[in-house]
């Protein structure tokens, strides 16, 4: 039970249907009243603090013109005498168009930095891709540079950009070959391939 007062994380999950209903409920009263068209995008954030009734925290990811954006708004509910109502809704930042939860990023990491990610996950097969065909048209070569496997992947997320580094297992005709590369996605999602390496370990 939650003390007077005091805000605490929300019992349900982020996701419930109740706080999910909420958080759609702030956003269409912040269009109406601001004239906005918001789209709600998800819950990032849930907590709660018992007034009379709930006041509801809560920090959502709203798309903006195409934009992903974070808003913090702020619900009071009274259950028993059918109450909600909008108290707050305030801008809290651009979202990046890339996060690490995103990337299926490793929660063991301390900061920010390169961290794994799994080698099944688009953003890296599309970078891993991108390297391939930037390979391609950098070779001589009459065969075609196949991508076999993602041996290994990494990411780090930045403001702007995300680095990828990879070990690629790549086929040329009958040869296996591995190649490190750095391919960095920027805001737009343009990939750029920024080093490549033959790895003979």
């Amino acid at each position: 039970m939650a003390t007077l007062g005091g805000v605490q994380e929300s019992q349900g999950t982020q996701n419930s249907a109740e706080i999910d209903s909420l958080a759609r409920f702030a956003v269409e009263e912040h269009n109406k009243k601001e004239n906005a068209l918001l789209e709600f995008a998800r819950v990032v954030k849930a907590e709660e603090q018992v007034v009379a009734g709930t006041l509801h925290h809560l920090t959502l990811e709203v798309i903006d013109a195409g934009r992903k954006k974070l808003y913090e708004a702020k619900v009071w509910v009274k259950p028993w005498m059918n109450f909600k109502e909008l108290q707050e809704f305030k801008h809290a930042g651009d979202v990046p168009t890339l996060t690490p939860s995103d990337l299926g990023v490793k929660k063991d990491g301390h900061g920010p930095g390169w961290q794994e990610v799994p080698a099944h996950d688009p953003e890296v097969q599309n970078a891993a891709n991108h390297a391939i065909k930037t390979l391609q048209q950098r070779s001589n070569s009459i065969f075609p540079h196949e991508l076999q496997e993602i041996l290994l992947a990494k990411a780090e997320v930045s403001q702007n950009l995300v680095k990828f580094d990879m070990l690629l297992k790549v086929k040329r005709g009958d040869k296996e070959e591995k190649y490190k590369v750095e391919v960095h996605k920027n805001n737009e999602g343009a990939y750029q391939l920024n080093q490549m390496a033959p790895d003979h370990s």
